[in-house]
């Protein structure tokens, strides 16, 4: 299977990678979504929130960036299998490639996300730290395409076909 990865030919906005953390529940499944920090999003809710992810570097592959961003931004190491789910372009023009695992996060979980600076209030010459994330939650398929930015709602239905997939071969 061919790895996702930027095509770095042409200029034009950087690109980003992420993975989509899913668990199985007795009412089916859940996807795991994380709500950006900083004053631009307090307040907003359905769709602002994004899957954990981040841009790629420069000879970084977008698998390997996907795998770094979500544990830099939650503090939780991804491991398993990540099956792809291929890419979308928000609206800004930015590319996001996505990944899917399988897994829940450990029981003892606090959100431990890196930060960012910049300055605020605008135009005040003060500059303030804030959260990545600002808070990270797991929600069923229909609850997280409202919530997620609208470009990224497909890698919701993509991650329940392929485990609709997966459990029709189980049987």
């Amino acid at each position: 299977m061919a790895t996702l990865q930027p095509d770095r030919s042409s200029p034009g906005p950087r690109s980003s990678a992420g993975l989509l953390m899913v668990r199985r529940t007795p009412g089916g499944c859940e996807v795991l979504i994380a709500h950006p920090g900083g004053p631009y999003y307090e307040g907003r809710d359905e769709g602002a929130w994004s899957i954990p992810k981040g841009e790629i570097e420069e000879d970084e592959d977008a698998l390997e960036a996907a795998i770094r961003e979500f544990a830099e931004e939650t503090g939780v190491e991804p491991e398993g299998s990540f099956l792809p789910l291929g890419e979308v372009r928000q609206k800004a023009g930015k590319l996001v490639f996505a990944w899917m695992f399988e897994a829940d996060l450990p029981a003892d979980f606090v959100l431990v996300s890196n930060t960012f600076t910049m300055m605020w209030p605008l135009h005040s010459g003060r500059r303030s730290t804030f959260p990545e994330i600002d808070d990270l939650q797991f929600f069923d398929p229909e609850t997280a395409k409202r919530k997620l930015n609208p470009a990224q709602s497909p890698f919701v239905d993509r991650a329940v076909a392929a485990l609709s997939g997966a459990a029709s071969r189980e049987d």
